[in-house]
């Protein structure tokens, strides 16, 4: 081996090759973010209000932007090949500390500083191991480490602000002023981060394999519409009491109305956003990846948290013994619910309208009938509610296999076409394992 010490013993960092798919330790890596979603959305259940829920965006988007930067790095080295596995454990590690202090991230600024510099912490260490594992990438390439260097003001100044947003506000007097310094810092990191994403464009950045940028975005989504499924399953408290008809349909619809949000997503739009992924190359390809994933999938997470967050409001209340039938839903659920598949179909529109350069009137018009039935779900009984945004969503699909029947099936013949071909090569190539099997077998 070329590298001594244990980076010689583990084998070296193995770079991305065009046709590269997810490897199982990155779906390993992201399972840290099934736990920081689901103690986003546990964090803001316990007390739902404007800033509980400004505090959880602000997390949720700092905490994205450290995963938009690791599928970054993931473009230019395998994660699960060489001595890569042991950074991305200390990363993990450092992920799952910033999860677990999240609750304590917004705290009394005169009480305990612990949860807040945790964070602050964490996030260092996270895009310490992203920034060093990109420096071993680029070691050989000096104009690729220049500009690598145009992102050090963005890391640097996010990790000073976060530092000072965890130590500044407990020395001053007045809390009404610290709360107000804290929240501006925390804003401050996500637009300086959000922005140098903007200005930086194409610096040092390539997508060399697309189907390996669209499975790792697709398969995040996923985890997050699970973590919805956990979160309105523990969090209405169904598992702690006697089923009751009206809790188990409710529990039924919400699955459905999530099912339905998969849908609306990996049906069409997903599978003809990878292949327009596929079909650009360079600085094009990169910007698509940029906008499309990295930026407009935000929205729908996000999305995907507040309905998650109605849906267990409304579940509980439903399943509660002695609760009427009869009893609306209370408080904030009804707004959070129908406005975070407003804010998916709106993040998912958005997303078409990139990668597609096309826009579905029926969607457009289905936000306008969703923001419509707010009032009207606010005063109905909660399995109600759930039966119609049920009915809204399921309808918008019906309508959409029937006026697209056509587009549907040529997309899917060409995914057909390519995977058989795909998976007729890979069965060629092991072919020849059956007379003549590798030689590095354990």
């Amino acid at each position: 081996m070329s590298e001594k010490g244990w980076r010689g013993r583990l084998g070296p960092a193995v770079g991305i090759a065009p046709g590269a798919r997810v490897d199982k330790f990155e779906i390993f890596f992201d399972l840290v973010f099934v736990f920081s979603f689901f103690n986003i959305a546990r964090t803001t259940a316990t007390e739902i209000t404007g800033r509980s829920l400004f505090h959880a965006l602000l997390v949720l988007s700092v905490l994205w932007w450290c995963w938009v930067v690791h599928t970054v790095v993931a473009t230019r080295v395998r994660i699960g090949e060489g001595f890569v596995p042991i950074l991305m454990v200390a990363g993990m590690a450092a992920l799952f500390s910033f999860a677990l202090a999240l609750p304590q991230a917004f705290q009394d600024s005169h009480g305990t500083h612990a949860g807040p510099v945790v964070v602050a912490v964490s996030y260092v260490v996270i895009r310490a191991v992203h920034l060093a594992l990109f420096l071993h990438i680029v070691r050989d390439n000096p104009t690729e480490r220049r500009q690598l260097m145009r992102y050090a003001p963005e890391l640097s100044l996010s990790t000073v602000l976060l530092l000072v947003a965890a130590l500044l506000p407990g020395k001053l007097s007045d809390m009404g002023m610290a709360e107000v310094i804290r929240d501006g810092l925390w804003v401050t990191v996500i637009l300086l981060q959000y922005g140098t994403g903007l200005l930086a464009s194409t610096w040092g950045w390539e997508v060399t394999s697309a189907e390996h940028w669209t499975e790792r975005y697709d398969l995040i989504l996923i985890i997050a519409l699970g973590e919805s499924v956990i979160s309105v399953g523990l969090g209405s408290n169904l598992i702690g009491q006697a089923p009751t008809w009206p809790g188990v349909t409710a529990a039924v619809l919400g699955i459905v109305f999530t099912a339905a949000l998969w849908w609306l997503h990996y049906d069409v739009i997903g599978p003809a956003a990878r292949i327009a992924l596929h079909a650009t190359l360079g600085r094009p390809r990169v910007l698509m990846a940029r906008d499309a994933y990295a930026y407009l999938y935000l929205p729908m997470i996000a999305g995907i948290i507040l309905f998650a967050l109605g849906a267990e409001g409304i579940v509980h209340d439903i399943a509660e013994p002695g609760v009427p039938f009869s009893e609306p839903a209370h408080g904030p659920d009804v707004p959070l619910l129908f406005g975070g598949v407003i804010l998916y179909l709106a993040g998912n529109m958005l997303f078409q309208l990139r990668t597609l350069h096309t826009l579905s009137w029926l969607r457009l018009g289905t936000l306008g009938v969703l923001a419509a039935c707010i009032p009207v779900a606010m005063v109905l009984p909660g399995l109600l509610t759930m039966g119609l945004l049920t009915v809204i969503c399921v309808g918008l699909i019906t309508a959409e296999v029937v006026l697209m029947s056509e587009g549907r099936r040529a997309l899917r013949a060409v995914v057909y076409e390519e995977r058989t071909a795909h998976e007729a090569h890979e069965a060629a190539y092991r072919a020849r394992w059956h007379e003549d099997p590798p030689d590095a077998m354990p």
